[in-house]
């Protein structure tokens, strides 16, 4: 009986407990209702309240630059694409390295498609990390152009909202003001005039917000908002993320001097949040830190104390609408950010509703600005030391910042009754712009039109006008408001348009065409190419490049490569055995070497779109125009070598002796190769020859625009390869000017000073008398030591190849990782072809072993006797303890936070 009454006390309680449940279920699901009803609404009252700005203010610049575009033809699958300048070679293939990274193809740490092997990670520092990269996912390699595109569009979009969300919480002025502003600082002449360079238009998007958060840590103690801004600017760009930060700093020191007794208790908070900040950005900042410190760069020396370039009137004459110099070497800063904001910047320093201290405050940082453009320790300062390569005056968006910042708080003091402060500014102005073009020198500021003047004497005119009208009360406020926001949306519309079109006359936008129409064949090839060596790894290098960076694109490992981020030991390396790599290499060319370089570095397949004239190279595949080849006596990833390799001696500027050396070094010989003949000139087109002293010979043009055309024939005696070798007195004198050479029905053109001067002619395999046409094209005379022809025995390298390939090893590339079995009669040392770095770990049968360099380039390490399993890994150096630093950071800004919001409450 108690057992059955147990039971069903515990079925009534049972029962009472699930309708209590229920009810409170059912209480939960209604409030859950509401809430989200409550929400919906709220979220719809913000949009109507303040939502339609911020919409505004990112749509506004979003479609002003996509009709711009438009009108230069370039839209989503146009065939004009948004590749200008670096865009084409570097930021599109770059990009489709990302996605291949994304779809699981590759490493993020390590890409082996690069120049024989690259730090990944560095790479993305630099060029990749920014918050909207990972949209190249939902694309094609092949549709990169319309990732690049759509990119741009967002990114200038994204730079107008930041601003109007600091504008917001900064001023008070009406609402449409905040969205005018917005629109002169997402259209600022740095931004339209640089929008190739992709990587750079992230970093818009975090200045206006790092300064807010400034403005929220002095005012109220608030820091999230400056920690995040930080954070994400110094991951997504470094480089920037220093130019930023040094602003921001001067900016800190500026608005504390304004009210040093009410703002020096901010300084401490400041300080903890940024350094914070700094050190969480160190799992970016660190290893790309200690990649180019390793990898060979240095600083820029400073040779002269003035800019190159800059005048008396720049800062006039780069305020007015269109002006567009150059973005190549000669320029002067790009500063122009709209006439109004111009205005109401002046009228900031002119009104006396401004404090001074507030006028010499920000005052110092305009003065410190402008020294900058003009003085060039402090120029390079701002470049962290290290001279731009085209692009100058990379910080000149910060005076275009200051600009407007300070015309949103001139905005706030104007009134109607301002006595003629504004007006009187407007028409100095015009007065200033004349006076700077008639009484400039005659041959200075010939980019500044009389049409750009003209213009911007009618945008002034206009806009005092409108003022005008407002201080007669003609004009209500607010219509005032939408009239300036229509006309500087106008000017900047006009403005942005003159900006495009300088890149399109400076650098031209790429026709879609030259990127994607060679992609499905070409891909075919390389995929080809990778089922025949599915188990080893292989390198493979076209002689059709479609760019300088093909091999991150299409997902090959190869020897081309232009990037700032590369490994400058083993680029200049290359250049001492023959691979074009000049100066600070950011340029390393496969084009244009010997057949034994092609076997040491390993490249067993070509591409080609002519027949490959090369002793060995038998062709294997073909897709529409392009053929794939594959090379006979290719080295494997690493060879076995003796102690005597680090004993090699490469003699000075002589890449035949340099090849020569490490030839016989691991083929253990002591043999010749080369021999070198003189052609004979049988005939010439437009060409003047004139022969100098120290065997040196001039190609003068005849005619302008047509190429010089000599005519040559050579002897070959059986069994060579030979090569004519172009190699320049003087690289500056030839400019950009190409070679093409015509020899056995293959017609191969390159560019003199950035490939190798080994010009292929073909190999012989009988005694032959060759005739070959050398074209040049481009400067009016073009320098060269008198050019020989070089002979390379193919018989001996074939022999020498074999020796070396006996003791050849294989690995397996997977990822960071390479494997590899090995079984040494004798304790050996094994190189690699692998660039050195540190990053690198050896282990031989599961056991760390030393890493040592060859020549600061390759990687190599002693394997002992016997069979062993040899595991080599790859992680960006910094990058543990970067890590470690950014969990550190967060968790530490995390918990200070927490305890200013407790202290608060």
């Amino acid at each position: 009986m108690v057992k059955l009454e147990t039971k069903k006390i515990k079925r009534l309680l049972s029962l009472c407990l699930f309708f209590l449940a229920y009810d409170k279920i059912k209480k939960l699901i209604h409030q859950k209702r509401r809430n989200t009803q409550l929400n919906f609404n709220q979220l719809k009252n913000y949009f109507k309240r303040e939502g339609k700005y911020g919409l505004a203010a990112f749509a506004i610049p979003f479609f002003i630059m996509m009709f711009v575009y438009l009108s230069l033809g370039i839209y989503w699958g146009s065939d004009r694409s948004v590749l200008a300048s670096d865009a084409f070679s570097q930021f599109s293939n770059f990009h489709a390295s990302f996605n291949n990274v994304l779809h699981g193809d590759q490493s993020i740490f390590y890409t082996w498609n690069a120049s024989l092997g690259l730090n990944y990670w560095s790479l993305i520092s630099y060029y990749l990390g920014g918050i909207f990269t990972p949209i190249v996912f939902f694309f094609n390699n092949e549709n990169i152009p319309d990732a690049l595109y759509l990119l741009t569009l967002i990114k200038i979009g994204s730079a107008g909202f930041a601003f109007w969300y600091y504008a917001k919480n900064t001023y008070k002025i009406p609402q449409w003001s905040h969205v005018t502003l917005s629109v002169s600082y997402a259209l600022m002449s740095f931004i339209t005039a640089h929008s190739e360079l992709i990587m750079w238009l992230d970093i818009f998007m975090y200045l206006p917000l790092v300064i807010l958060g400034i403005n929220r840590v002095m005012d109220n103690g608030k820091s999230k908002l400056l920690f995040v801004s930080y954070l994400l600017l110094f991951i997504s760009n470094f480089y920037f993320g220093f130019m930023i930060g040094i602003f921001s700093v001067c900016y800190f020191f500026a608005r504390l001097a304004t009210k040093p007794k009410e703002y020096k208790k901010a300084i401490v908070p400041y300080f903890i949040t940024s350094i914070l900040a700094g050190l969480s950005s160190m799992i970016m900042i660190l290893p790309a830190f200690l990649d180019l410190k390793t990898n060979g760069e240095t600083l820029s020396e400073m040779t002269k104390f003035k800019t190159e370039a800059t005048a008396f009137w720049d800062i006039v004459i780069k305020n007015m609408v269109g002006v567009f110099d150059t973005t190549k070497y000669g320029s002067i800063p790009f500063i122009y950010v709209g006439l109004l904001p111009l205005i109401f910047c002046i009228f900031y320093f002119v009104t006396k509703k401004v404090k001074l201290t507030q006028k010499l405050a920000y005052g110092s940082i305009f003065v410190l600005l402008i020294a900058s453009f003009y003085l060039e320790p402090l120029n390079l300062f701002w470049h962290g030391m290290h001279a731009p390569n085209m692009f100058l005056f990379r910080f000149s968006f910060l005076f275009s910042f200051l600009v407007v910042m300070l015309a949103g708080y001139g905005w706030e003091k104007f009134t109607k009754d301002d006595n003629g402060a504004l007006v009187s500014i407007a028409l100095i102005l015009p007065i200033l712009f004349v006076l700077a073009k008639l009484t400039a020198p005659k041959d200075s500021y010939e980019f500044a039109t009389l049409t750009q003047l003209l213009v911007t004497i009618l945008f002034v005119l206009l806009y005092l006008t409108a003022i005008i009208f407002f201080q007669l009360k003609k004009l209500s406020g607010k219509k005032l408001t939408i009239i300036l926001l229509l006309m500087v949306s106008g000017e900047a519309f006009l403005n942005t348009s003159y900006m495009l079109n300088g890149i399109l006359k400076d650098w031209n936008y790429a026709s879609r065409s030259l990127y994607s129409e060679p992609y499905p064949n070409y891909k075919k090839l390389v995929d080809k190419a990778d089922d025949a060596n599915k188990d080893t790894f292989y390198r493979l290098e076209s002689l059709a490049p479609i760019s300088s960076n093909d091999s991150f694109n299409y997902g090959f490992s190869g020897v081309s490569m232009f990037s700032s981020i590369r490994n400058r030991h083993s680029s200049t390396f290359l250049n001492d055995l023959g691979y074009r790599s000049r100066g600070t290499s950011l340029n390393t060319r496969y084009q244009n070497n010997t057949l034994f370089m092609d076997s040491l570095v390993g490249i067993k397949h070509n591409i080609s779109d002519q027949p490959v004239n090369k002793f060995g190279f038998e062709s294997t595949g073909k897709a529409g125009k392009y053929q794939l080849y594959e090379n006979e006596y290719a080295m494997p990833l690493g060879v076995l070598t003796n102690e005597n390799l680090y004993k090699t001696k490469f003699p000075k500027n002589d890449n035949l002796g340099a090849q020569t050396a490490l030839i016989n070094q691991l083929s253990n010989y002591n043999d010749t190769y080369f021999s070198f003949t003189k052609p004979t000139l049988v005939d010439s087109k437009n060409t003047t020859i004139v022969y100098k002293e120290n065997n040196r010979v001039s190609f003068k043009e005849i005619k302008p625009n047509i190429a010089k055309t000599i005519d040559y024939d050579i002897f070959v005696p059986a069994g060579n390869q030979a090569y004519l070798s172009l190699f320049p007195s003087d690289f500056s004198q030839i400019e950009s000017s190409s070679a093409t050479i015509r020899s056995q029905g293959t017609n191969y053109k390159s560019q003199i000073n950035i490939t190798g001067q080994y010009y292929n002619l073909g190999y012989f395999e009988k005694d032959s008398t060759l005739r070959f046409t050398l074209e040049l094209y481009g400067t009016k005379d073009v320098d060269l030591i008198d050019p020989p022809v070089v002979l390379m025995d193919t018989n001996k390298y074939q022999s020498a190849m074999k020796e070396i390939n006996n003791h050849g090893l294989d690995f397996k590339v997977s990822g960071r990782k390479a494997t590899a079995t090995v079984e040494n009669p004798e304790d050996q040392v094994l190189m690699t072809t692998i660039p050195y770095d540190k990053g690198w770990t050896a282990k031989i049968d599961g056991q760390k072993v030393k890493t040592k360099d060859f020549k600061d380039a390759f990687l190599t390490f002693d394997v002992p006797k016997g069979k062993h399993t040899i595991a080599l890994s790859f992680l960006p150096p910094g990058i543990i303890p970067g890590s470690l630093l950014f969990v550190f950071g967060i968790a530490s800004f995390s918990g200070y936070y927490i305890f200013l919001t407790k202290r608060k409450k």
